[in-house]
């Protein structure tokens, strides 16, 4: 059953590289103002959060998806060196509050997850695409329902992607890769924030 489910997400990639009319944010750039959702529904604001400590800000696509669980898994390995550093990591995804609660060995992950369920961060960072509706429905067809993860219909998602930011909301290093097959090593997440708190 994972085969089919990896075979559909790889069909889904080559289907939905539609990116929308926003420049990608990069190094020099500023962190968006844009309010996030709490694992209890709760509204953050994004610029707030940053200006707090050095942030690694982790956009995957959701819990549904087993690349982004396996990343997510990956990057509690570096935590501890994350805290140690100064810096903290959030982690921001599609799906609504209620869905953070429910993503694959949560109680596991000791960072923050948060909800960008309509789309407001990931378009303001330049990394959003909308999924075709052909690709929806066969996302569908294997369990995968984009409208119940986000508790919208507006079928985005965000290219999976890494941000460093320091407490001015600079951002400090910046990786996007549009083939969510690819994630960034967390050693090289964990180089980038240390960098960014020197």
């Amino acid at each position: 059953m994972m085969t089919r489910i990896l075979s559909i997400l790889l069909l889904g990639t080559a289907l939905a590289q539609a990116q929308t009319n926003t420049t990608t944010l990069k190094v020099g750039d500023a962190i968006p103002d844009v309010k996030l959702r709490t694992e209890d529904d709760m509204e953050v604001s994004l610029k707030k959060l940053v200006s707090e400590k050095p942030t690694v800000l982790i956009f995957y696509r959701g819990g549904w998806c087993p690349f982004c669980n396996r990343h997510l898994q990956s990057l509690a390995g570096i935590e501890e060196d994350l805290n140690k550093a100064g810096a903290q990591l959030l982690a921001i995804s599609m799906d609504q509050p209620s869905k953070l609660k429910a993503t694959p060995d949560r109680e596991k992950l000791h960072y923050r997850l948060l909800s960008d369920s309509d789309a407001a961060a990931a378009k303001a960072f330049g990394i959003a695409f909308k999924v075709d509706d052909a690709t929806v429905e066969k996302y569908k067809g294997y369990g995968i329902n984009l409208d119940a993860a986000s508790g919208r219909d507006h079928h985005i998602l965000p290219h999976p992607a890494v941000f460093v930011a320091d407490t001015s909301g600079k951002i400090r290093f910046a990786h996007v890769n549009p083939d969510y097959k690819v994630r960034l090593e967390p050693k090289e997440i964990l180089k980038a924030a240390q960098a960014a708190g020197r």
